[in-house]
């Protein structure tokens, strides 16, 4: 392949070469003056930029530049608005290029397999569809105002413990319509100009070198033209992901590994002509990137960016329930205001996407302006998930005094962050014993919820109304005030399913994965695809949210190429309303869920008005991947075409006949568990036949390795190993006590030995790594030798 950027290439030396494939430091990259290449700078962003101004780390530790704090990606999801959606990414852009950022590192594009990822605050959905639409819009967004966006983590990145070392084992259909669909979509759709390649290993490859992953699907099947930026300490073997299609490793390493990729070209072991077409794909993307960043204007509009805020978070609220149609509330009324989260709101999520919001608005401060009565406020309860009886007791007291009862709870920071799972889906413990008291005290009770992802509610049946904020970013106080005296009409619905518990979610006896593996044993039956086949009880379906309007749905009108139908206010007052296209497949004999999202559409509709909505069938839309051809295949038959106001609310149905592309059912000796969506309990014998090979050993014996993560220490051989998980494990003991989420110590938790090298800046090498496994697997003269001659050769 011809070089586009051969000219500047030619005149580089190898060194130089190696050093341009990682970072300079923690969010550079090396630039060279001579040549024109300059520094690339990369920031974090998913949801405001996250641009340090001292020493940088990628947990979010050291203060960053004020920045606009918009609503989470689980937030914004929730809003179904694709339209949305790029103009808060496009917001993104502008604060970045105020800042010389080439980069953002964002949206996180993961399915939400699991409600107890700590990090699904910063994913959009547990459907591939609506993340991948979504994801799009946001990389429109950002590069239509300069800099190239980054969508992460590719792929199968599901669960934050042990992440940098995880396996996620998983069968190649439930990979390509599950876990890389939403990425395939939206380089199909947006052109990302890079994609960060994820920590985990993939069916027993690190992401970050897999062979499969970023050529065969990334490049060659997706059509991927970008480059791909490894997550911050997730390069395992340089030398490898170079080799496979890597093309930056982040952060830096002083140089450590481009002397790895220097010795393997010397050595014969990788042609430089690799290097040479790594760094043609960096230049490629970043130099007219870098170009239109410098030229941008370098400041934004705070005042602006705050009132987008504002509407994204409004836009995004869900109603969950509205007894007695207590809302829109009077503002004459008498109200109690309780809970720390009115004080002090819980407005984003922890670790590297945390933003120093340029103002943060609380409920308490606001309510003033909303309320003419009068307004008492109490806390309840503590942040850090103490029961305290007499907070509790004040706020029975302020409840019996008022006409109406706010209740603000959810999640904590303690509760999910980056570097951590939960451990349950229940909210804390204070809370929910405040909730249960206040609810005696007066009936009139509405609960707002903050929380970046699912939690159980046990106490739903006490509360009259449930309006479900997630994370509403800097201006979500004022968007939740609006929603409640109905200055605006909410419209959001939820991306994700709600159980009624944890036990009855489908990966309930797979996650987190045991030891080494992380086994995919559901599938394809991830959220409503489980939930709604096998007809289980939920809490809230997939797609639910209420309005304090009412809609009718009419008129359906099917083609080959898509539907039409008409939406009509049959209320009172104006109101947008999200009609979701699902098909189903009648008598289908390649197993599958009983319906999937295919498509949806957000409208505005006034009193009264009729509007007609047309959603149009795309080329995945009556397709499955099959295992044996390789190619997305139609099976033959009749489909149902559902619109509905949620998976599980159809208002109108209809049907049409495809014509198959022949392919034969892989899945014929597939066992009745998988067919019939019942994966509660799937056994080895059945997981290798959908795996179609064997289950690899996942389980920990002899000896430690340098991919095995601190938190393994616990099968150390060695006592200084054990002493170092023991004092590791205490500190996060402590931290916990405390209601906070230590950021430093569950990184270090979670990360393999072999982190080491990035973690120091280079201070340890690989060979250094290699002597301290030694150590702590007991070989401890060795091991010292082995570390004190690689720190003096540097190898």
């Amino acid at each position: 392949m011809e070089l586009k950027n051969k000219k500047i290439i030619e005149k580089m030396t190898l060194k130089e070469k190696a050093l341009m494939l990682s970072g300079k430091g923690m969010w550079k990259t090396y630039g060279f003056e001579k040549y024109g290449i300059p520094e690339f700078f990369l920031s974090d962003g998913p949801h405001g930029m996250r641009t340090q101004e001292g020493a940088g780390d990628w947990l979010g530790i050291n203060k960053s530049k004020a920045a606009t704090c918009f609503p989470t990606a689980a937030t914004i999801a929730n809003s179904w608005d694709k339209n949305l959606a790029e103009e808060v990414a496009g917001a993104l852009g502008k604060e970045a290029v105020s800042f010389g950022v080439d980069m953002i590192l964002g949206p996180g594009m993961n399915i939400k397999r699991s409600p107890l990822c700590g990090r699904n605050f910063e994913y959009f959905s547990e459907d591939p569809y609506l993340a991948g639409e979504m994801g799009a819009a946001y990389v429109k967004g950002i590069q239509s105002k300069g800099p190239a966006a980054c969508p992460k983590h590719f792929a199968v990145n599901s669960q934050e413990l042990r992440r940098m070392s995880n396996n996620s084992v998983v069968d190649e259909r439930t990979l390509r319509e599950i876990y890389t669909a939403a990425f395939e979509t939206m380089v199909e759709k947006s052109a990302p100009k890079a994609i960060m390649s994820s920590y985990n290993q993939i069916n027993g490859v690190y992401a970050n070198e897999n062979q499969y992953l970023l050529r065969k699907l990334l490049r060659d099947a997706f059509g991927f033209q970008g480059i791909v930026v490894s997550d911050w300490g997730a390069s395992n073997d340089h030398v490898e992901g170079v080799r496979c299609g890597s093309n930056l490793e982040m952060p830096g390493n002083s140089g450590t590994t481009a002397k790895e990729l220097v010795r393997a070209v010397r050595a014969g072991k990788l042609d430089e002509k690799v290097l040479d077409q790594r760094i043609d794909e960096i230049l490629t993307v970043m130099l007219p990137v870098h170009k239109r960043v410098e030229q941008r204007k370098k400041s934004f509009d705070v005042a602006a960016h705050h009132k987008l805020a504002r509407h994204a978070a409004a836009e995004s609220i869900v109603l969950l329930k509205n007894e007695d149609h207590i809302l829109p509330l009077s503002s004459q009324k008498k109200i109690a205001v309780i809970g720390e989260f009115a004080e002090k709101a819980r407005y984003q999520g922890a670790g590297s996407s945390l933003v120093n919001p340029t103002k943060v608005e609380n409920s308490l401060d606001l309510a003033g302006k909303y309320f003419s009565g009068k307004i008492t406020y109490e806390p309840g309860y503590h942040r850090n998930q103490e029961t305290d009886q007499k907070l509790v007791e004040k706020a029975k007291k302020a409840a019996v005094e008022a006409d109406v009862v706010l209740l603000f709870v959810g999640l904590d920071e303690a509760s999910e962050s980056e570097g951590m799972d939960r451990v349950h889906m229940k909210m804390p413990q204070n809370q929910l014993e405040l909730i249960n008291a206040v609810a005696q005290m007066n009936k009139e009770l509405i609960v707002v919820v903050s929380a970046g992802s699912v939690v159980e509610m046990p106490w739903i049946k006490k509360a009259k109304a449930v309006l479900h904020g997630y994370l509403g970013g800097q201006a979500g106080a004022s968007a939740m005030l609006d929603v409640i005296t109905g200055k605006v009409n909410p419209s959001g619905k939820l991306n994700e399913t709600y159980p009624i518990c944890y036990e009855d979610t489908p990966a309930y006896a797979y996650y987190p994965g045991k030891e080494r593996n992380s086994e995919y044993r559901e599938g394809v039956y991830v959220g409503y695809r489980y939930y709604d086949t096998v007809k289980k009880e939920v809490l809230f379906p997939f797609g639910f949210g209420l309005s304090y309007t009412d809609f009718s749905y009419s008129n359906l009108k099917l083609s080959d190429n898509g539907v039409r139908f008409c939406i009509t206010n049959v209320g009172k007052i104006a109101g947008a309303e999200i009609a979701q296209l699902y098909i189903e497949k009648e008598n289908p004999a390649v197993f599958r869920p009983v319906h999937e999202l295919k498509g949806f559409c957000k409208v505005f509709v006034q009193p009264g008005e009729t509007k007609e909505v047309e959603i149009s069938f795309e080329d995945r839309t009556f397709t499955y991947f099959n295992v044996q051809t390789g190619k997305w295949e139609i099976e033959e038959g009749n489909y149902k075409i559902i619109i509905a106001k949620n998976s599980r609310a159809a208002v109108l149905q209809g049907k049409i006949y495809r014509k198959g592309t022949g392919a034969e059912n892989p899945y014929k000796e597939l066992p009745d568990v998988y067919q019939t969506g019942h994966i509660e309990n799937i056994t080895d014998e059945a997981y290798e036949k959908l795996l179609g090979h064997r289950i690899p050993d996942g389980t920990w014996k002899g000896e430690l390795e340098k991919n095995d993560a601190f938190c393994q220490l616990y099968y150390a051989k060695g006592a200084v190993g054990r002493l170092i998980y023991w004092i590791l494990d205490k500190m996060l003991k402590d931290s916990e006590k405390k209601g906070e989420a230590n950021l430093d110590i569950l990184f270090f938790y979670n990360m393999p030995f072999r982190g080491l090298v990035n973690t120091t800046h280079g201070i340890f090498t690989s060979g250094m790594v290699d002597g301290f496994v030694k150590i702590v697997n007991g070989h401890i003269l060795s091991g010292l030798g082995k570390m004190i001659g690689a720190a003096i050769l540097r190898k």
